[in-house]
């Protein structure tokens, strides 16, 4: 099997030689694995690696100012501000350098009349449609390709600041929903104008709203399906007349929401990040390995960069016997981007590993 029947093959719970293994990273991590192999482009080093890449293809927007704001994702934007007019501050961190939110233009609202009057909500006739269908035609022959990535909670939370969203649903719930309604109905559209272009080139379409924090969930199941669950839900389906897969992001000690998220229709769950309360693979696996497809897990907030190669081995090892139990049902990545500094042989281990299952 090549790597997108591979991948095609586990979302569809069929027979597969052996259980795939995605690569997340950031810029500086491809860097090094280029300069490992010393290559040039990132698909030749998915092609050195043996890698089951599931390629990403997110929109870019520009926006009508003639400024560039990037891809749609935010952080990674590149330019001043996203496309949603969040600026974009610079910081390094080590050897990593990121593009963070430094301000929430709509902090001050109070009344949902304001919403309107906001300037900088995106129209779905400038984002980089052509550009995006390009790139997913040309890595779609040997890769499954996801795309485009849109989000809802974490939009809201760029527009108005963490912590004043989560007060926003106790205090101003009309505010919250005419803001999520504009959040929706542009991406929905964005999607659908996508989506009725990618034809075979598309597998998944990535939803990203991180719910879990270290400990437990940003907010209580009872907000989420207040504010959420209807709108997840829309998109799911929509998404699915398509006849695309759902890949649903969500770091932390998510659990009490993993069945809600399940019967709003996600295909794919990620980051399974298995140091956090209720998140145990094998638990996991037993309630929930039937409904759903298990993505990540490989801890990369201590094992993967700061671990030896034995200690990455040891954790495949452990994720395999238990999201993978059974050789279906999951895809083996980490759990989350893996960061800058990370040991390039302890990407090897975990790729390896994987494979050699």
């Amino acid at each position: 099997m090549n790597s997108k029947e591979r991948i095609l093959a586990t979302l569809e719970r069929k027979a597969v030689d052996r259980l795939p293994v995605d690569i997340w990273h950031t810029p500086e991590v491809i860097n090094s694995l280029k300069s490992h192999f010393d290559l040039d482009d990132e698909v030749s080093v998915w092609k050195a690696m043996g890698v089951d890449k599931i390629g990403w293809v997110f929109m870019d927007y520009a926006a009508d100012d003639g400024i560039d704001t990037g891809s749609q994702v935010g952080g990674g934007a590149g330019g001043p501000r996203t496309m949603w007019g969040v600026p974009l501050k610079s910081v390094e961190a080590g050897d990593a350098h990121y593009d963070e939110f430094s301000d929430a233009p709509m902090k001050n609202m109070t009344d949902a009349s304001e919403v309107s009057q906001y300037q900088w909500w995106p129209d779905p006739d400038r984002f980089k449609y052509d550009d995006a269908l390009a790139l997913a035609a040309k890595i779609s022959t040997d890769y499954a390709v996801i795309g485009p990535w849109v989000s809802l909670f974490e939009v809201y939370c760029q527009l108005r600041g963490i912590e004043q969203s989560l007060m926003d649903m106790a205090l101003y719930p009309e505010l919250v929903d005419v803001i999520l309604d504009r959040i929706e109905s542009i991406q929905t559209e964005m999607m659908t104008r996508f989506l009725q272009r990618a034809s075979d080139t598309v597998d998944l379409v990535f939803i990203s709203d991180d719910l879990g924090m270290q400990e437990n969930l940003l907010m209580s199941p009872g907000m989420w399906k207040r504010f959420l669950e209807p709108r997840v839900k829309r998109w799911c389906e929509l998404i699915h007349t398509f006849g695309k897969k759902v890949f649903y992001h969500s770091d932390g000690a998510c659990e009490p929401l993993i069945q809600p998220l399940i019967d709003c229709g996600i295909d794919v769950l990620n980051p399974i990040q298995h140091v956090c309360p209720g998140m145990n693979p094998k638990e996991l696996k037993e309630k929930y390995g039937d409904q759903v497809i298990f993505h990540g897990g490989v801890d990369n907030q201590n094992v993967l960069p700061f671990g030896s190669a034995d200690d990455v081995v040891k954790e495949v090892n452990m994720l395999m016997d238990s999201l993978g139990a059974g050789k279906e049902g999951y895809i083996c990545a980490s759990c989350h981007n893996i960061q800058a500094g990370t040991p390039v042989e302890n990407i090897l281990a975990m790729v390896d590993t994987a494979k050699n299952m």
